[in-house]
């Protein structure tokens, strides 16, 4: 682990606060080279400055050049974390799918784009998706969210399984409720499903540092995950009878 991080260059995008904040302080506490990067240039900001960091505010899309050069001219970990919990059903706005899908994928796919030249040249590198547990699964009440986050999964396994023989390390981190601004804002829905079982963020950087010491794709900070994945490919039908349940009993409880 120590060699993974100490000195590394690491970038982590939507690090003003949550788990971006924990990963940033987690990196910097092995040793490396952090950019912090926010929209929010004052969260940025004081974040780098509690890591002795370096703050890129900005769309997440946009910085890896600007992040790059901060870190001498190379970028050894990218943590794509920034990510929007767009709720709502299918009639969502169009708009309000496209920032989930600009986000939660794109962002990711921009990234890569920009850094796998690099890294395939000298044959390293390492993408830290944080996805979600409803990348693996689904989240009643947030079609925006759930789909995109499948999105942002698959993006991360076709990276995986693409270029590992090329020496780039891809991790997933998808955990269920963590105790941060995104899950204060899933209402109801996130107070039936995620906050019983939520975590810290301190708790997600602990499971991914694991994960790279373990050299594991996947990252489950909550291990019951596991189980309610092989259930939902071993018999679809049962596990969706099950969320639909899930479903009324948060319809019951919204309309009383």
């Amino acid at each position: 682990m120590v060699e993974a991080v100490q000195d590394a260059g690491v970038v982590v995008t939507g690090a003003g606060g949550g788990i971006g904040a924990a990963l940033a302080r987690r990196f910097a506490a092995g040793g490396a080279r952090v950019v912090v990067n926010d929209l929010d240039a004052g969260r940025a900001k004081a974040v780098a400055d509690e890591i002795g960091g370096t703050a890129v505010p900005g769309d997440a899309s946009a910085i890896v050049s600007e992040a790059r050069e901060a870190l001498g001219g190379t970028v050894d970990v990218y943590c794509a974390n920034a990510g929007v919990g767009s709720g709502g059903s299918e009639a969502a706005a169009e708009a309000v799918w496209a920032l989930a899908w600009d986000v939660n994928v794109m962002a990711h796919v921009r990234a890569a784009h920009e850094l796998l030249p690099d890294w395939l040249e000298r044959g390293s590198g390492r993408f830290v998706s944080t996805v979600s547990a409803a990348g693996l699964l689904t989240m009643i009440g947030a079609a925006p969210y759930s789909v995109t986050k499948h999105g942002a999964y698959a993006f991360a396994e076709w990276l995986s399984l693409t270029y590992r023989h090329r020496g780039v390390k891809v991790h997933a981190i998808c955990p269920q409720g963590v105790r941060t601004d995104m899950l204060a804002a899933t209402g109801s829905a996130g107070d039936l499903v995620l906050r019983p079982t939520a975590i810290e963020p301190d708790d997600v950087a602990d499971a991914l540092f694991k994960g790279i010491d373990e050299d594991r794709f996947l990252i489950l900070p909550h291990p019951e995950v596991a189980e309610y994945y092989t259930a939902r490919a071993a018999d679809p039908d049962r596990w969706l009878h099950g969320m639909n349940r899930l479903q009324r009993q948060w319809e019951e409880s919204t309309a009383g």
